[in-house]
């Protein structure tokens, strides 16, 4: 796949008239305000720092919503405007299309191509810099949404300042598994099967981890179950290759152009009830691969081992929260005062 494919759209107008119609977030209230971004929509606290010295842009995963209110107080307590988009087909954006679905509305999380959700990447981002003139923007990715914003980063890395000024990767899908031969055996299979029969459920198993983390499950967090599925996300034969792609064009190496840090966990498990450490695990992804493959995204990348993390860190334990958290934050003091403003944003 080629990083071209995106074909980003150009950011929105720099200024305060961005014409984005806010209202109070329907899901997790008054801190929060909601826009639609196009088929996205895009989410801010509504309290901000006085003198904001960034702003960050969260992405969310693969069966998985903007839902993290303690991550927003962090970033906003360190001094940044938080921002988060709900990809289309995806949170906020899914309930929006349950409306008007019809016959032809494809499912949940659904991308034949990184190219819809890279379009949403550069709405976002375009709106966010519009609304915080000057300020170095930090993407903040999970995951899948961790794959699409360092191929995006790559991208639009020539296209006047569209990607992040930093990037931030929790637990990115960089592999599926396995071993490269595996993988390319895997590749060409998904490769017929996503283009004559794209919609074919490959894979439909629940997810143990995301019941887990749920309070109504000994968890310490609340979602909703409807947008963030205990019961799993069926996986599309397209959707997967389309990942597959994407995590062929990490392989043969990227050149995203701002610093980047990649976090994972220590350990990878098995997503079993059985699983003693189903709670201090990366029951997801296999963070070798995750470490492996973190070099081929740039030139500047720096990783971050959290001993006793889940798949999304930020929703660890405390102690291993806390140690993302202060890593994510230490690491944005360090590499801040070396970001340049690009000349499109002197005079916004």
């Amino acid at each position: 796949m080629h990083a071209a494919s995106f074909e980003p759209r150009r950011a929105a107008p720099r200024g305060p008239g961005t014409g984005l119609a806010w209202r109070a977030d329907r899901l997790l209230g008054a801190e929060f305000e909601e826009a639609p971004l196009g088929p996205a929509t895009l989410v801010r606290a509504r309290t901000r720092p006085d003198r904001p010295r960034g702003a960050v842009l969260h992405v969310h995963g693969y069966n998985d919503y903007f839902f993290q209110a303690h991550l927003a107080r962090a970033f906003r307590t360190a001094g940044f405007a938080f921002y988060a988009v709900d990809l289309r087909r995806a949170g906020r954006s899914l309930l929006d299309d349950a409306r008007r679905a019809g016959p032809s509305a494809l499912p949940p999380h659904y991308a034949a191509s990184l190219r819809e959700p890279g379009a949403d990447l550069t709405s976002a981002a375009g709106s966010v810099r519009a609304l915080e003139p000057g300020l170095p923007l930090v993407v903040h990715a999970h995951s899948t949404g961790g794959l699409t914003a360092t191929l995006w980063s790559h991208a639009v890395r020539d296209d006047r300042g569209d990607g992040p000024d930093l990037l931030v990767l929790d637990s990115p899908f960089f592999s599926l598994g396995g071993t490269r031969l595996q993988d390319a055996g895997r590749a060409t299979v998904l490769e017929v099967l996503g283009r004559r029969r794209p919609l074919a459920v490959v894979s439909a198993n629940p997810s143990v981890y995301a019941q887990r983390q749920h309070a109504d499950h000994g968890g310490r967090w609340t979602f909703d179950t409807t947008l963030k599925r205990p019961a799993g996300q069926p996986v599309r034969a397209g959707w997967l290759r389309t990942v597959s792609r994407a995590q062929a064009r990490l392989v043969r190496g990227l050149a995203v152009p701002c610093p980047v840090l990649v976090a994972r966990s220590d350990t990878s498990g098995p997503d079993r009830p059985d699983n003693p450490r189903l709670d201090a695990q990366d029951t997801v992804l296999d963070v070798a691969r995750i470490a492996a493959l973190a070099p081929r995204v740039g030139r500047d990348v720096r990783q971050l081992v959290v001993a006793g993390g889940v798949h999304d860190l930020a929703l660890s334990a405390d102690g291993p929260r806390r140690h993302y958290l202060d890593g994510v934050l230490g690491w944005l003091d360090a590499r801040l005062p070396a970001v340049v403003r690009r000349p499109s944003e002197e005079h916004p």
